[in-house]
């Protein structure tokens, strides 16, 4: 059995040789015989003799990538107990095992037959074994070998991380380290120089170094600019067997770009702006706008505005465009051409974030003029007052002037102002304006109780010439409140509708009823009411009035003993005068109902009492009642068997006669009935329908007849344009008179030809008129199936039937 394998070195192949003659297993790499050992372990299938065996192992090294033609010889195999007679076989397995490698049975001799990579596999553990050719029965145990490939320099370096990018700040010392690349090599980094890799720079050059063993990127120049240049593309190489004559390379970029620094100061781009705005520029707008350009980006390039000094102080504020970093210029205070056309101003950008390691460079501000021009514009006119409060009184006559609103021209130009009001705050035009002095005046009596305070808008606009089909849109407008004064117009009136009820056991002197007043008025001292019984029935003899100073008065009666049935309304007229001046009164009627009441004064019932009559019995009311009755079921019986007797044809007028289909039984004539319908009526321009006539049933009498001709001229005579709006309002006029039409909007429908036709009308119905100048006596001749139309139409005797 197989103990153990030991290595050894190749300088000891040579040792082995002598202990073949002994019968062991021995390896000479030279040679590749494989030998056995004395040191094994006893050999089990040799009974009796057991012989002390060791094995000594050494590698079989193979060569990667070999290119020839023919199997490359590993090694061989040999076992003592071969004596070269053909009963020993030789096995092989494991990794490769009749793939890769193959052994001679016979001899031992050990074959790879594919190109092997170090790189995919580094070694092959296989295992050998000696068995009777004949029996397969082993004759030696399994022995493990390893078959190990020996590396050559067939891969160059490779960045795995690259291409890669980089920055550094510009400006940076000499020597920065910008980046650090790496390579590895995939050959055997423990055997030569095949992973031993160095670097150097191909392209980049003189801006940056690489160090050879680290690939530490670092500046080669000091101060680089990156307004100058900003990135930079290298190409680092890295070549293994230590760089020398016959190594592998491989090349990757390093893209480096210049970071941004404060390094450089704004600087306008003018060192005077001029501009120019309306004078009726509104607050807060931009007046200008102004650029400091900085070779910076990003927050290097931030900057802030100010203004230094200029000669219109509070009028202008400077901000940052934080998107441009432009300086905005913005109005404060309102522009007037006439005070001040222009102003200057002096201005500083100052770079926000300031780097003190480049305050050498200088000052990181610059400063410009700017000059503001103001533009005159044609503003509209000024009200000496925005708002103007007037009072007139209700009883003012129509032209009486209330007041006067004044505007100015604020131009130089200082032209006339034209007022007016704006009539939708005066949809019922009571006020008027002078177009000139602006002098407000009533143009309608004012009533202070319909509407007491009146909002006017009036219009101001300058009254200069303007070009044909233009109009000046400079309007300014004031507001005028206008107070309607009051005075005594209106009388006092009752403050309720009054409900007076009077028991009948009142007793004299009882109040009944407290009364007050109201009036539209509102005098400035208040009202004071006077109330007092009219003279029709101030000395009555029941009821008397008290005034309680209070503006209200309480009713009295003078008497008890009130009864329903003598009189169950009293009407007591009250006049109440009030305190203006002049006075004004009014007299109110009071009505006093007497009524039941009970103990506790609630009225029970009020009004007149029925009076029951006297002298019929019972038995007499109720067969009065009886014949009442029997008359009236009498007079419906009658009714309902007229009504069942004789069915109207035509529904009740308050039915809806087009929700009912009425059915006639009826037959036409044919083609003889020829008074059934007449149709000339809806065809024939020139006839006048008898007014007279009923349409709803058949005439017995012809329906046309000649007017004469001073009453209505023919159609024919009229012009185009206006016969059809003759002949539509003539039948509009005869269904408006027709009894016979529905109480409701119907369609007529007429077949009207017209009359425009160079051959006139084709219809024969036409012939049937009057005015028809058409000979039909040639009818007569043509048998007795053309007799009705020669008796219609024919006019042998020179006379018509309805002449």
């Amino acid at each position: 059995n197989l103990r153990r394998w030991r290595a050894r070195p190749l300088a000891l192949l040579a040792l082995l040789f002598p202990l073949r003659e002994r019968g062991c297993w021995g390896l000479n790499p030279s040679s590749g015989d494989l030998e056995k050992s004395p040191r094994s372990d006893p050999d089990p299938w040799e009974g009796l003799h057991r012989n002390k065996r060791s094995w000594v192992w050494n590698q079989f090294f193979v060569l990667e990538e070999y290119t020839g033609n023919e199997p490359l010889y590993v090694g061989k195999l040999h076992s003592d107990v071969d004596k070269g007679d053909g009963k020993v076989k030789y096995v092989l397995s494991g990794e490769g095992a009749t793939s890769i490698f193959t052994i001679d049975e016979n001899t031992g001799d050990i074959h790879a037959t594919k190109r092997l990579d170090r790189e995919a596999q580094a070694y092959y553990t296989l295992q050998a074994q000696a068995v009777d050719r004949l029996t397969n029965i082993p004759v030696e145990p399994r022995s493990e070998f390893v078959v190990k490939v020996q590396d050559i320099n067939d891969n160059e370096p490779k960045f795995l991380d690259g291409p890669y990018l980089a920055g550094v700040p510009e400006m940076s010392p000499l020597g920065t380290m910008v980046v650090q690349v790496a390579a590895t090599d995939a050959d055997d980094p423990t055997y030569g120089n095949s992973a031993r890799v160095v670097y150097s720079i191909i392209h980049g050059q003189p801006y940056f170094s690489v160090e050879p063993k680290t690939g530490v990127i670092r500046t080669a120049l000091p101060n680089m600019d990156r307004e100058t240049r900003d990135q930079y593309v290298l190409v680092i190489q890295a070549k293994d067997m230590v760089g020398q004559m016959g190594g592998l390379s491989g090349t990757t970029s390093v893209t480096v770009t210049l970071t941004d620094v404060n390094d450089n100061p704004p600087r306008f781009t003018h060192k005077n702006y001029q501009y120019t705005v309306p004078e009726s520029l509104p607050l807060q707008s931009v007046v200008a706008r102004i650029k400091a350009a900085d070779a910076d980006i990003g927050s290097n390039a931030e900057m802030d505005f100010r203004i230094m000094d200029g000669d219109g102080p509070g009028m202008f504020n400077i901000t940052t465009d934080e998107e441009t970093q432009d300086g905005i210029i913005i109005l404060l205070k309102p522009l007037d051409f006439e005070t001040k056309s222009s102003f200057s101003l002096r201005i500083e950008a100052t770079n926000r974030n300031i780097d003190s390691n480049f305050l050498s460079l200088g000052p990181f501000s610059d400063t410009t003029s700017v000059k503001v021009t103001v533009e005159d514009v044609n503003e509209p006119p000024v009200f000496s007052s925005p708002l103007s409060k007037m009072v007139v009184s209700e009883d003012a006559r129509v032209g009486t002037s209330i007041g006067r609103v004044s505007a100015h021209d604020p131009d130089n130009s200082n032209n006339g102002i034209r007022y007016s009001i704006d009539r939708n705050t005066d949809l019922e035009r009571f006020f008027n304006v002078d177009a000139m002095s602006g002098v407000i005046s009533t143009a309608k009596s004012l009533d202070r109780e319909a509407n007491s305070v009146h909002n006017l808008t009036i219009f101001a606009m300058e009254s200069r010439k303007f070009a044909p089909g233009t109009r000046s849109h400079n309007l300014s407008q004031s507001i005028s409140l206008i107070t309607v004064s009051d005075i005594n117009d209106n009388a006092p009136v009752f403050a309720i509708d009054y409900e007076t009820l009077l028991c009948e056991n009142a007793l004299p002197g009882q109040v009944i009823q407290t009364i007050s007043a109201v009036d539209k008025d509102e005098p400035l001292s208040g009202h004071r009411f006077y109330f007092a019984l009219a003279a029709p029935a101030a000395g009555n003899l029941n009821f008397t009035l008290r005034d309680n100073k209070d503006n209200t008065a309480s009713v009295l009666t003078k008497r008890g003993g009130f009864r329903r049935r003598e009189q169950p309304v009293y009407r007591l007229p009250v006049l109440i005068v009030d305190s203006g001046s002049p006075a004004l009164s009014s007299t109110n009627t009071l009505s006093v109902r007497v009524c039941d009441c009970d103990s506790d004064g609630v009225a029970l019932s009020c009004g007149a009492v029925a009076y029951t009559a006297t002298g019929l019995s019972t038995g007499a009311l109720l067969a009065i009642l009886g014949c009442i009755m029997t008359l009236l079921v009498m007079v419906l019986l009658i009714v309902t068997m007229r009504r069942r007797r004789k069915e109207p044809l035509i529904l009740e007028e308050e039915r809806d006669i087009r929700e009912n289909i009425v059915r006639y039984d009826d037959e036409g004539g044919g083609e003889e009935d020829t008074e059934a319908f007449d149709m000339v009526t809806l065809r024939n321009l020139n006839v006048i329908r008898d007014p007279n006539v009923r349409r709803d049933v058949t005439p017995d009498t012809p329906t046309f007849f000649h007017y004469p001709s001073t009453s209505r001229p023919s159609y024919k005579s009229l012009p185009d344009n206006v016969v059809f709006r003759e002949f539509i309002w003539e039948r509009l006029k005869d269904a408006d008179v027709d009894p016979s039409a529905p109480p409701y909007d119907s369609l007529q429908t007429y077949a009207f030809e017209g009359s425009g036709s160079v051959a006139e009308s084709l219809s024969s119905l036409e012939s049937l008129s009057t005015d028809s100048d058409q000979n039909y006596d040639y009818l007569s001749n043509w048998g007795p199936r053309f007799k009705k139309l020669a008796d219609l139409y024919g006019n042998s005797d020179g006379t018509s039937v309805f002449s």
